[in-house]
């Protein structure tokens, strides 16, 4: 049963953290989700630099669960970024960690800069209405 439980999670936390992902670097987009995605936007980046600060620079409570998961599993993960992991299991590829350490924060911190314009814009139009 305990094995089971452990499978039925992994797989939760490959859709949760994959869809958690995607809806950081695409949120943005839609005005009815700019709300949350400043809210999913904000906890990443405490998680981040945060918890960052105490676990090292990115330190993800969803990844650390997931790989807790994994190791309990005997799958472990040999790579130290999330995001290498899931690129990984898309395309079979193993990419240069520090490359997609500087896309992932590339892509963050573009999103970010995306839903504030958008967020603000969004205001101001309300506010004139």
């Amino acid at each position: 049963m305990r094995l089971l439980l452990l499978h039925i999670a992994d797989d939760a936390f490959l859709v949760f953290h994959t869809a958690l992902t995607v809806f950081n670097a695409l949120g943005w987009a839609l005005r009815s989700t700019r709300r949350w995605h400043v809210l999913t936007m904000a906890l990443t980046g405490l998680s981040w630099v945060g918890l960052g600060y105490w676990y090292g620079w990115g330190y993800c409570v969803c990844t650390e669960w997931h790989w807790q998961v994994r190791e309990a599993l005997h799958m472990p993960i040999p790579f130290n970024s999330y995001i290498t992991f899931l690129l990984h299991e898309l395309s079979g590829a193993v990419f240069d960690e520090r490359i997609v350490a500087h896309a992932t924060l590339g892509v963050y911190l573009a999103s970010w800069a995306l839903t504030i314009v958008l967020n603000l814009r969004d205001v101001r139009r309300r506010k004139r209405a």
